[in-house]
């Protein structure tokens, strides 16, 4: 199911507030993406803010998220309304001075490609169809 990585820098972070993101994106993944809980990883990665710039200008705080699930299940609007609402997440806990240019990508990769727990998504797809049948 989902991966998710959200590398942050500059904002006071702490234990509370990277675990605030992790829950706030599973939360968001189940209930906007319909992503099970249970297989929902979240990785919230904090680095130095001097690596960082937009416009090659420094900047205060800045964050970057990318959402990868499996190609095909998802909408176009729920992928518009995970975006809208992980941008207010990282402003609910990184502050107002997050930059406009704070990308929230969704990446689809195909079910071939990847998995979980040794097993490809394409074969758990194929299994329970026959399972169902």
């Amino acid at each position: 199911m989902p991966f998710i990585r959200v590398t942050i820098a500059g904002a006071e972070i702490d234990a509370a507030a990277v675990r605030r993101l992790q829950e706030g994106t599973t939360d968001l993944m189940n209930a906007v993406m319909r992503k099970r809980r249970e297989v929902t990883a979240v990785l919230v990665d904090v680095v130095p803010l001097t690596g960082w710039t937009i416009g090659a200008e420094p900047v205060p705080v800045a964050a970057n998220v990318e959402a990868n699930v499996s190609e095909g299940t998802n909408s176009h609007a729920e992928k518009s309304r995970f975006v809208q609402q992980m941008n207010s997440l990282l402003k609910e806990v990184l502050g107002p001075d997050v930059p406009l240019a704070t990308y929230v990508i969704v990446r689809e990769v195909h079910e071939t490609a990847w998995g979980y727990g040794g097993v490809t998504q394409e074969h758990r797809r194929t299994t329970a169809k026959v399972a169902a049948a």
